[in-house]
């Protein structure tokens, strides 16, 4: 008796947790125009194109400033964002100054 109710219970039990998951929506988020939007987005490093990932706790994301010619910030800025692995490496500095000698071509920066 008792393998005859372990084997179906536990077969039946399966079923209807499958039944339940499949049937389950999964909350999905809307803003105030009843667009949907994702409930977390996740970054890329600029310097691996690897995704970081929530628990990377050890990633940082740049700000860097657009100066004028006089050397007066004008307003603008460019974002890199740096995954743990490479600051781990210490590859974050060489990173961050190969990706700003490519960005400051397109911004015309000096």
């Amino acid at each position: 008796f008792f393998f005859f109710f372990f084997f179906f219970g536990f077969s039946c039990r399966r079923q209807f947790l499958l039944a339940a998951a499949s049937t389950s929506e999964s909350p999905k988020m809307q803003n105030e125009e009843g667009q949907i939007t994702e409930l977390y987005i996740p970054r890329k490093c600029s310097a691996t194109n690897r995704l970081i990932t929530s628990k990377d706790h050890a990633s940082v994301q740049l700000n860097i400033g657009h100066l004028d010619a006089d050397g007066i910030y004008t307003g603008q800025f460019t974002t890199f964002a740096l995954c743990g692995f490479v600051r781990a490496q210490g590859d974050a500095d060489s990173g961050v100054d190969r990706l700003w000698q490519k960005k400051k071509v397109e911004t015309k920066q000096q």
